[in-house]
């Protein structure tokens, strides 16, 4: 086993409230655009469950 192995690894994540000092220009690029698509992603998520909810909603109402 390399030490390598025993550190922490990276994640490619964002991770909300981190530090942004030390990223670059196309770091902090990258980092709005996986952050977009993840608003994108919950925004579909969301309108999905809303759907449900309200098909849900009128089969109870009649």
């Amino acid at each position: 086993m390399d030490y390598d192995d025993l550190m922490p690894k990276k994640s490619a994540a964002a991770q909300i409230g981190e530090s942004l000092a030390t990223l670059s220009v196309a770091e902090l690029q990258a980092r709005i655009a996986m952050l977009e698509a993840e608003i994108v992603r919950v925004g579909e998520e969301l309108d999905k469950k809303r759907r449900h909810e309200a098909a849900a909603a009128a089969l109870f109402k009649s």
